[in-house]
């Protein structure tokens, strides 16, 4: 093949749509954001950052020409309100601009709406023209069933019926998990499979100080970073930072052992 035709066969193939976080750092892991209209799981030890990940997300797109819903499951929209002003960030405001909603049901109640025809969430998406969402937790769908096929093939349903109506979805769920290489309990579900990327916040121990790290286990149909990376949640939100590597203390020892250990007990529960 000769230069020329390398160079037209190059720039024949199609460029990847990509959602991005607005999330400093973030995006350059997932080599620009996520896919469309895709599932995203964000999992992770209780307050080590999942909802202001994702509540990050929703801002961004608000503030970039794509509104976003706040589908809570466990929180009153107040508390969005406060949380957000934390940051300097103005839910209200957005509200009031039509580019946001923040709405409080419950899975059984959402689900049910997601499958009748013109439902409200159907209805809200059509009316701020939403094309992201925020399902804060997942948690949550685990008091539908006992039978783990079931739960399954409900979660599944959501997932589905959220991506039809063209949005790319952030769901966060609580993970037992607080530090290092400690086993997760078998009880529980486990969704990642059902999601197209899935991204674990977890807590670890370097030099006898307890800091934050990201990892994106899984990123159907694209490449990204799958380094360990520190993050901070400061003043203006959450800062995912450079790699661990080259740092001691970290887990069970040197980066390699920590890397080993860190996806084992995520992936092999």
């Amino acid at each position: 093949m000769t230069e020329k035709s390398q160079r037209t066969s190059t720039s024949s193939l199609p460029i990847v749509q990509r959602v991005p976080t607005g999330i400093p750092g973030l995006d350059e892991m997932l080599h620009g954001g996520f896919l469309p209209q895709t599932a995203n799981l964000i999992e992770g030890a209780p307050g080590c950052g999942k909802t202001t990940l994702g509540m990050q997300f929703i801002r961004y797109g608000a503030l970039h020409g794509e509104p976003g819903i706040i589908l809570t499951f466990e929180q009153f929209p107040e508390q969005y309100y406060r949380d957000a002003a934390a940051f300097g960030w103005d839910f209200r405001a957005l509200e009031s601009a039509g580019v946001l909603q923040v709405i409080m049901s419950s899975p059984e109640v959402s689900k049910a709406d997601l499958e009748s025809f013109n439902g409200k969430i159907e209805s809200l998406v059509a009316r701020i023209g939403a094309k992201r969402i925020l399902v804060d937790s997942l948690t949550h769908f685990e008091r539908m069933s006992q039978d783990p096929m079931k739960l399954r093939s409900l979660v599944y349903g959501f997932l589905n019926s959220l991506k039809r109506a063209g949005l790319t979805v952030i769901l966060t769920r609580e993970s037992s998990i607080l530090l290092g290489d400690e086993v997760a309990p078998t009880s529980g579900a486990n969704f990642s499979f059902l999601a197209d990327s899935y991204i674990m916040l977890r807590y670890v121990e370097i030099e006898s100080a307890i800091q934050r790290a990201i990892i994106a286990l899984k990123m159907r149909g694209s490449a990204h970073d799958t380094h360990i990376r520190q993050f901070e949640i400061n003043s203006t939100g959450l800062h995912v930072q450079e790699p661990f590597e080259g740092r001691e203390g970290i887990m069970s020892g040197t980066p390699q052992q920590m890397t080993q250990s860190f996806i084992k007990a995520f992936i092999n529960r």
